[in-house]
């Protein structure tokens, strides 16, 4: 238990730090006054204050964290504008959040989320950088009797060039860009003795594990892989090329994500592939066990989600604020704040139903939701 427990809280109480400094990072630049940054919710277990006033603590349960400013009266920063200038004095009323411009109050919301994919962007230059980036193309080697491959035309020894129009530039993202398709056919370019040929493959949905153990869906095509000329083309990259993949993996993931959550909107996707923390937490255990590697990978994928997360524009999440900010840049004046509170009660529902549906697919992941079944039968 502690194997899985230890690298998960490790792993958000990093993503977590890093999203709420990004807050802490702008307000303190735009002279915003912090009163608490917390990594964690509920009774803190320790803490200490800093020189300008700023109560730095860890609460007990690690599941997130906050950043609070100064003059809050609750957890969505808003304040009373009435009572300001009979509570605050001019100079604290400079250090007020909800009087700074509405492009600095933006900013200040859009810090975590882009802290979160700095912090990926990080973890991957310097993946490339010191272990080395795969460059391996690749060939197809066997297309499996009868299999969707087959079906739709692909052969032995074809080199995949590009799928869904993401080019292929190792034999290790042929899975990942299968996996991430969201449409009902997957478009395959090959190279066929110097000529690019495309073709649309329809893949089976088989249940099955993955390199972990986890029980996920497969899109499968039937296709066995190889190296190409059976050759390994690892390299380490250098600052300009390490950077350019590092941002186009974030963006790559970023933009797959949100095919993603479209495809389940829409019922296309497979919603059980949702997980929260009891699925976080496993494989972050699991992950750990390969070594430091594809522990600190994972965190960057982490990261981005959690940066993605909350540019959603739910209220009570970074998004909600900035979609309210743009209301308020429409109109000239915020909306009143018992509409916002209305949105938040809006805001509420949806992450406790997104809390429950990724809690039911965790159970149902790790057995749980079939031993309360066969123990009530």
């Amino acid at each position: 238990m502690l194997s899985y427990i230890l690298p998960f809280i490790a792993l958000i109480v990093v993503v977590v730090f890093i999203h709420e400094y990004g807050h802490y990072y702008f307000a303190k630049r735009f002279g915003v006054g912090v009163t608490d940054f917390s990594i964690g919710f509920g009774k803190e277990m320790f803490g200490w204050n800093d020189k300008s006033g700023t109560r730095w603590k860890v609460c007990l349960i690690p599941l997130g964290g906050y950043v609070k400013f100064f003059g809050d009266r609750n957890v969505y920063s808003q304040a009373d504008n009435e009572k300001i200038t009979k509570e605050y004095s001019k100079e604290d009323q400079d250090k007020l959040f909800v009087l700074k411009p509405l492009y600095q109050r933006a900013l200040i919301v859009f810090g975590g989320p882009l802290a979160n994919f700095l912090l990926a962007i990080l973890i991957f230059f310097s993946v490339y950088t010191f272990a080395g980036k795969d460059f391996t193309p690749a060939v197809i080697n066997e297309v499996q009797k009868d299999s969707p491959a087959m079906t739709a035309g692909l052969k032995d020894n074809d080199i995949i060039v590009s799928i869904d129009g993401n080019k292929v530039k190792s034999i290790m993202e042929v899975s990942k860009f299968i996996m991430m398709s969201t449409d009902e056919f997957v478009n395959f370019t090959v190279n066929r003795y110097d000529q690019n040929l495309t073709f649309k493959v329809k893949p089976n949905i088989v249940e099955g594990e993955d390199n972990l153990g986890n029980i996920i869906s497969k899109r499968m095509v039937g296709i066995k892989l190889g190296a190409y000329n059976n050759e390994v083309n690892h390299v380490k990259l250098g600052p300009a090329k390490a950077l350019f993949y590092a941002v186009n993996e974030v963006y790559y993931v970023s933009v797959s994500s949100l095919k993603y959550i479209g495809s389940m909107i829409t019922g296309s996707g497979d919603s059980s592939q949702l997980g929260g923390p009891i699925r976080i937490a496993k494989i972050s255990g699991q992950v750990a066990e390969f070594g430091i590697l594809p522990f600190i990978s994972l965190m960057a994928y982490i990261s981005i989600s959690l940066g993605l997360i909350n540019l959603f524009p739910i209220p009570m999440l970074d998004g909600g604020h900035l979609m309210f900010y743009g209301i308020e840049k429409i109109l000239g004046r915020p909306l009143s704040q018992k509409t916002q509170e209305g949105f938040f009660r809006i805001g509420l529902f949806l992450l406790l139903s997104l809390m429950f549906f990724t809690t039911f697919n965790d159970l149902k992941d790790v057995g749980l939701i079939e031993f309360f079944n066969n123990y009530i039968s």
